[in-house]
């Protein structure tokens, strides 16, 4: 079992001590007068008449817990801020709402984003200024923080005017509804979009050029399914090849499984070395499309790895998945993850040492900060005999490992990031034919619902008992991805019914008429200034993404015309900024693809085992969103394409549907596997 180590400043106290977020539990001990989001906060800074400081981070944050060692556990300083201003702190992933409207506020005042993001507030919760990280003292070309902490205080203090400028020039900016010139959207604007992405990934290294690196899995799902739909090998070959490199470098975890959110360098060497719930849910999907087209072993070889990570390390509240693991320990960064030779002999003995290390790069003078992490972008996936020798090798250093002290978990869960990656086990589970895969999936989904369901609505975080809610647009979008994956590779059609429930909760809450689509934050969420209703992805699909591709996917199901009208309606109202920014409106043109192939495949037989050859070959297909439906021909509605077709002289048959028109049916797992390329 792991260790959990404490980030916060001992002695003092504050009132996030009654919270159950493990970054506000970070600085419960700060000398800081933190206060957690809510109308008290406000309260107490109009009574005072001073600004709000907003602090908003995250458990894994490196720079988070840069600033709070250096500012936040200062007494000196703390007492500036407790004297000037009321502090409000906020877990960014327990309040994404919170976090997009202010980080939209510092873009609008030409900043670049990050955490921590620090932001300055009227008592009405209006923005005027802010930043992200500040240091003590003046570096890096930025003030030091008691020197903005005053200059702000003064502005607010004797320069009313300005400060009511800029609040109205940011709320303007905020609930401002999106304009631009219709665009039809076909094909030829997909095939566009993923070859501009095309020209700007990086054909030796993989990923986008330059650094820092991250894995953007949703521009790679696009040139993926580019692929398909145009017959371009190169589009499939970058992502192959990105992926083989990500898997291989030090972003990868070679002893324990799983991916780290990005690399600071331009060849995936170099990790941030935090670990995502969501980053290695929307991998595991990738990967397995990329070992059932091509079959390299290595790529399976990470998917269990990274699967046994996730059931090793981040199961927490009876089955659901924790939401990610620190970058520190022992306030150093990487400290737990990085060797020297003479530690790797001091474990394995000299020859072994040796051994591995030439495998995995680590040498004497290292390749971070004077130790190794190790990689294999030298040398690429190991052959099946040499990963027979290193495999106990590496199984002997991760026992050491464990002896270290641990990067610090954020056991909260997720219900969105929950979703992501309840949908990739079970795509992965079919594929490997992993039953343990899908159970373990399964038993997930079931304390999403247990933790976070209230009716036909969900919350969005819960741990220790407590839940936010209500929920937001993602975790509906992401649940029903997951409950439509599971129903897909075990038959219930349970899993149908709680997509459709939440489909209807995520309409009658979130979408606003106004803007053609849906609000991150539900119209009973009363404590934000305004509800954002983006398409723009973050390092997950936006919720309006989610949102499409869930309209979609039950459309092509249930053959229901309202959830296609909806879906069209919703790429209509994005359709501009679509075409203008496709990188940041990947997910959403994956969704769009969906739409225009509208392809499902239907396999009507008389039992679930007759319907298993072919059925398999579709859960194995290595393309994404593929819609299936397994039925005996008497439960399809009257609006689906398939409605009416029968086994064929009781032989299971499979229909290959697109639209509303469905081919002849096939009757050969072989004839099933040509049709679908």
């Amino acid at each position: 079992m792991q260790k959990h180590e404490a980030s916060g400043a001992s002695g003092g106290s504050n009132r996030l001590g009654g919270e159950t977020s493990p970054y506000l539990l970070q600085h419960a001990g700060n000398p800081v007068d933190w206060w957690p989001w809510g109308a008290a906060a406000f309260a107490e800074a109009r009574a005072r008449d001073v600004p709000v400081l907003l602090s908003v981070g995250y458990a894994a944050c490196h720079w988070c817990h840069v600033m709070a060692h250096e500012s936040f556990e200062n007494p000196a300083i703390a007492a500036v801020m407790n004297r000037l201003f009321v502090n409000i702190k906020v877990d960014r992933e327990e309040r994404p709402d919170v976090d997009q409207i202010y980080m939209a506020a510092l873009h609008a005042l030409g900043e670049q984003g990050g955490w921590p993001l620090t932001m300055f507030l009227t008592p009405e919760g209006a923005p005027f200024w802010g930043g992200t990280y500040f240091p003590p003292e003046p570096r890096y070309g930025r003030p030091g923080f008691v020197q903005m902490l005053e200059a702000v205080a003064e502005t607010y203090r004797n320069k009313g005017e300005a400060v009511a400028q800029n609040t109205s020039a940011l709320l303007a900016v905020l609930r401002q509804r999106r304009r631009g010139d219709p665009v039809a959207l076909d094909a030829g604007v997909l095939d566009a979009a993923s070859e501009r992405l095309f020209a700007v990934m990086d054909p030796r290294h993989g990923g986008l050029q330059g650094a820092p690196k991250f894995p953007n899995a949703s521009v790679m799902e696009l040139l993926w399914r580019a692929s398909r739909r145009t017959g371009r090998s190169d589009y499939r070959a970058i992502v192959v090849s990105s992926l083989e490199r990500i898997s291989n470098g030090g972003i990868y975890d070679h002893l324990g499984g799983g991916y780290a959110r990005y690399a600071v360098d331009h060849r995936w060497l170099v990790p941030h070395f935090e670990k995502m719930l969501y980053d290695n849910a929307q991998l595991v999907s990738l990967l397995t499309l990329a070992f059932v087209a091509t079959g390299e072993d290595g790529f399976r070889r990470r998917i269990e790895e990274t699967i046994g990570w996730l059931t090793r390390e981040m199961i927490a509240e009876d089955g659901a998945f924790a939401a990610s693991l620190d970058a520190d320990s022992e306030g150093e960064e990487g400290k737990f993850y990085v060797w020297t030779p003479a530690e790797i002999a001091l474990v394995l003995g000299d020859d072994d040492a040796a051994r591995l290390c030439a495998a995995y790069d680590v040498t004497e003078g290292g390749n971070f900060e004077g130790r190794s992490i190790l990689n294999r972008l030298a040398t690429g996936f190991p052959s099946g005999v040499e990963e027979a020798a290193l495999a106990p090798l590496r199984e002997r250093l991760l026992d050491a490992r464990a002896e270290r002290v641990p990067p610090g978990r954020d056991d909260k869960v997720l219900a969105d990031w929950n979703g992501l990656m309840i949908a990739a086990l079970a795509e992965a589970g079919s594929a490997f034919d992993r039953p343990d895969w899908i159970a373990l999936a399964e038993r997930a989904f079931g304390r999403i619902v247990a933790l976070l369901g209230r009716g036909d609505r969900l919350g969005h975080s819960a741990r220790a008992g407590r839940s936010t809610f209500p929920g937001l647009s993602t975790d509906y979008g992401a649940m029903i991805r997951a409950a439509l994956a599971l129903r897909q590779v075990t038959g219930d059609e349970g899993y149908l019914a709680r997509a459709n429930a939440w489909m209807a909760a995520l309409e009658a809450h979130h979408w606003v008429e106004a803007e053609g689509s849906y609000a991150l934050a539900a119209d009973d969420a009363d404590d934000l200034i305004v509800r954002m209703a983006t398409a723009v992805d973050e390092a997950t699909p936006s919720g309006n993404a989610l949102a499409a591709d869930a309209l979609v996917r039950l459309w092509l199901i249930t053959g229901d015309d309202a959830y296609r009208a909806r879906a069209d309606r919703l790429f209509a109202g994005f359709a501009s900024e679509m075409t203008n920014n496709a990188f940041g409106h990947s997910a959403l043109m994956n969704a769009l693809d969906g739409r225009l192939a509208a392809e499902q495949i239907v396999v009507v037989a008389p039992t679930a085992e007759a319907a298993a050859p072919l059925a398999d070959v579709v859960r194995r297909a290595p393309f994404p969103g593929r819609v299936l439906t397994v039925t005996d021909g008497r439960d399809l509605p009257d609006g689906h394409p398939a409605a009416g077709k029968t086994t064929i002289d009781g032989r299971a048959a499979a229909y290959l549907c697109r639209g509303a028109t469905c081919s002849l049916p096939i009757l050969e797992a072989e004839e099933l596997v040509e049709v679908l390329g």
